[in-house]
């Protein structure tokens, strides 16, 4: 009988070898650019990305997750500090975040004082896209994040290819030009990424590791291989149904900001041609992510590898007649999330609709991981949330989100409740329930006053936790 125990318990080990936790699980963190929750593991009817539904049907959705500022710099310097935007100071595009806090210490840094090696693959922090793709370069990026870092170098809106500018009023570089290019995806900028976080992954797969990969698709120049637009239709393209007044009950000071009308001149039928381009260059990204993941199984990481997927914000494609981001509707603050914990089995496949957000990956990393993250964090831990997609312990019941002109703006799970100009230049109040579209502004509606003071009151409130100053930033608060 005593022989027969050991036995027993190796057959157990051999059936199931890898329920317990690692002592030290690697990270992959994968994230994209200008990607709203286009995917179709989220319920998009047009999308496909087969790659991205695998990872979900190993992991778990967070289907009600949101940015803290709709814009690349602000919104990756926030995410990978766990700070809010007033707290780290970057509030666009301009800077850095060590500029800025010079003894923060980010995500990835923290692994890195842990002993993992910790790489970036193309862009993390703010790059601006094409520009610094074209030349390979990293302006802004912080050197303490990382012990080895990529810059990738791709031909972008130069490729080889079939050339529109689905936006003819727009003829900067962030205009919304698609290219139908010629070659294949290692020719093109996240086709190097993945070729390049592939390469990390086989280089260091027997020690723990940190792999920040960084895909550029699908912010503009909309760039894919030609396969990647062979699989849409671009005559069944449907756009967003938006009320033609939609803007009228909007504040005066938000209303023509990349309004299709004034900036974007896209018709009913370049609006076709231009949701072809967004949607192969996901597609595109997409197979990337399929790539890398590929490479994890064959190395047989993919059991001792945590992997996180997401965007820095959503995007408007014609939503309220308005294009890009910047925005504090849905469409702008939400953003795909897939978080897979290989020991979690038991949630695989599932989704919470609690509301989070991206401040909150740092410290469920850390928690995770076994590691201490920095007390000042602002983020929660999303690990009761793995565990139970439902659990009565997520007490968040809000996310605020800034953006340009003094915007500040909740989400709670029944009202978006928006300012402008820090209380001085209009509101907006939205009963998601009643109106999921945020098409009618409630806030002049005397029958919600009490509702509108009682949001205008949890907003300031927020503010204040989120490190907002009056002397910092040269406003007075009302």
């Amino acid at each position: 009988m005593n022989n027969f125990v050991p036995l027993i318990s190796l057959s157990l080990l051999w059936v199931f070898p890898m329920l317990a936790k690692p002592v030290r699980p690697n990270v992959l963190f994968l994230m994209s650019d200008d990607l709203n929750t286009a995917l179709s593991g989220f319920g998009h009817p047009q999308c496909k990305t087969p790659e991205l539904d695998k990872l979900a049907s190993r992991g778990m959705r967070f289907e009600n997750m949101h940015c803290q500022y709709p814009v690349c710099g602000s919104s990756r310097a926030s995410l990978m500090s766990g700070l809010y935007p007033y707290t780290n100071g970057t509030l666009g595009n301009a800077g850095t975040l060590r500029g800025n806090m010079p003894d923060v210490v980010t995500m990835s840094q923290m692994f890195r004082n842990n002993g993992y090696r910790v790489g970036r693959v193309s862009k993390i922090y703010h790059m601006g896209i094409p520009p610094e793709i074209l030349v390979g370069t990293a302006t802004r990026d912080d050197p303490l994040s990382w012990d080895e870092v990529v810059n990738i170098k791709a031909p972008e809106q130069h490729a080889p290819g079939q050339k529109t500018n689905w936006s003819p009023k727009d003829k900067g570089s962030q205009s919304f030009t698609g290219v139908i290019a010629k070659g294949d995806d290692f020719e093109h900028a996240d086709g190097m990424a993945a070729s390049h976080a592939i390469d990390f992954l086989k280089r260091y797969k027997d020690k723990p590791f940190f792999l920040a990969c960084g895909f550029v698709r699908p912010h503009v120049p909309l760039v894919a291989p030609a396969k990647y637009f062979d699989l849409y239709d671009r005559d069944a393209m449907k756009a967003p149904v938006v009320p033609e007044n939609d803007l009228e009950d909007v504040p005066v000071i938000i209303r023509n900001y990349k309004r299709n009308s004034t900036t974007y001149g896209v018709t009913p039928e370049l609006h076709k041609g231009l949701l072809e381009a967004y949607y192969a260059s996901i597609s595109y990204m997409d197979a990337q992510v399929g790539r890398i993941l590929d490479e994890l199984e064959d190395l047989k990481l993919a059991e001792s590898t945590i992997v996180v997927f997401t965007s820095d914000h959503g995007y408007m494609l014609g939503h309220h007649h308005k294009f890009q981001k910047q925005h504090l509707f849905e469409e702008s603050t939400r953003v795909p999330f897939i978080v897979s914990v290989p020991w979690m089995k038991k949630q695989h496949g599932k989704a919470t609709k609690q509301i989070t957000e991206l401040i909150d990956l740092f410290p469920s990393l850390a928690d995770l991981s076994g590691l201490k993250a920095p007390k000042t964090l602002h983020g929660e831990s999303l690990v009761p949330l793995l565990k139970n997609p439902s659990s009565a312990k997520w007490k968040k019941d809000l996310a605020f989100t800034i953006s340009r002109n003094g915007g500040e703006s909740i989400r709670t799970h029944e009202w978006r409740y928006t300012h402008w100009g820090f209380g001085n230049a209009g509101e907006e109040l939205y009963d998601l329930k009643n109106d999921p579209g945020e098409f009618t502004n409630l806030a002049d509606h005397s029958d919600y006053s009490s509702t509108l003071k009682e949001l205008r009151e949890k907003l300031l409130t927020k503010r204040r936790e989120a490190g907002y100053s009056p002397d910092r930033y040269g406003k007075k608060k009302k």
